[in-house]
């Protein structure tokens, strides 16, 4: 039997950790942290902004991002929480 790979966090919820923590980060730096291909996060970054999750920025060459912790789940079983309560459960101390 071979062993299935899998995680606890999509790829877009990796990603939306991932600006929040990094909201000056690069396409590539974000790839780099999340394991994923640069035309990957750019594709989550879209979805992020269309659903209203992330705003985005232009500063100067560079992008900064702002994730909406406000914004509900939006799965119906999660979506009486708020993004914030997952950013706050992955924060550093």
């Amino acid at each position: 039997m071979t062993e299935r790979t899998w995680t606890l966090l999509t790829n877009h919820g990796r990603v939306l950790l991932l600006l929040s923590r990094m909201p000056d980060a690069r396409l590539r730096d974000i790839a780099t942290e999340a394991g994923i291909t640069e035309r990957s996060v750019q594709a989550i970054i879209t979805d992020l902004e269309e659903s209203g999750y992330v705003t985005k920025t232009r500063v100067g060459r560079r992008n900064t991002y702002r994730v909406n912790r406000r914004q509900p789940f939006r799965h119906t079983a999660e979506s009486g929480h708020r993004v914030g309560e997952l950013l706050d459960l992955f924060s550093e101390p």
